[in-house]
């Protein structure tokens, strides 16, 4: 399995099992909120809304935050929110990018940098990494019922680029300039991913033993935990030996 599909089957398991369930919702608020602002409140004309209340749905959100998440994006004295990502390295090379939206650039950019700054890091310019990683649609779907061949055919032929079967969920890849099309497949089949999104995916991924790596991760944990940030990708490679401690 190749190491974002590893990444995106540990989060799912761990997103189960999370007593942090409510810093998932905040994140997924902010995104339908952001969603709300710029392409308005109608699912059926934002593409961007759809695909954030099929997310939240995906993690089982009630129907009453998912609607208050739009009428507060429809609030037009409400906060206006700021998309910005931050790149930079951690030991050993690590490559990390964060995905952040925000209300106080001040505020999320002092926090980024405290994080990098305190585990050995330095926080770089924009623009500095992204010859590292790739951006692809990442879809993760239930298998249930669905014949796995003829499965395979339909995303195939929207555009997947490689599909993966693992404890009973596919995780298919994109383009992403096929990122719309697999949604509208997917549509079409009648089928409504666990979670869709564009990801940052290495070019090349660094091995580091165990004991390294789990500093490594309980950093990626520390951006992760904070109110600002979205989304963290690294080049870290995930070994089965990792995930089994995880």
């Amino acid at each position: 399995m190749s190491g974002h599909s590893k990444w995106s089957t540990i989060k799912r398991k761990k997103g189960a099992l999370d007593a942090k369930r409510s810093k998932i919702f905040s994140k997924l608020i902010k995104e339908i909120t952001v969603a709300v602002k710029e392409g308005g409140p109608d699912p059926d004309g934002n593409p961007r809304l759809r695909l954030a209340i099929a997310n939240a749905k995906g993690q089982s959100m009630p129907k009453d935050n998912i609607e208050r998440a739009i009428n507060k994006g429809k609030d037009k004295d409400g906060a206006s929110f700021t998309e910005v990502t931050y790149e930079g390295y951690l030991p050993h090379g690590i490559a990390v990018y964060v995905e952040c939206t925000t209300d106080n650039l001040q505020r999320t950019v002092s926090n980024i940098r405290a994080i990098f700054n305190k585990y050995g890091g330095s926080l770089g310019t924009n623009g500095s990494l992204s010859y590292l990683f790739d951006r692809k649609g990442v879809f993760v779907v239930p298998k249930g019922d669905l014949d796995e061949e003829e499965f395979e055919m339909e995303v195939i032929d929207a555009g997947a680029e490689d599909i993966e079967l693992d404890d009973n969920f596919f995780t298919i890849t994109t383009a992403m300039e096929d990122f719309g099309p697999m949604m509208k497949k997917l549509e079409e089949l009648g089928i409504e991913p666990e979670t869709a999104e564009l990801q940052r995916i290495p070019k090349d991924t660094k091995r580091l033993d165990l004991e390294e790596a789990q500093k490594i991760m309980k950093v990626i944990d520390l951006f992760e935990e904070d109110d600002d940030v979205q989304k963290v990708f690294h080049n870290l490679e995930l070994t089965d030996e990792m995930i089994a401690e995880m």
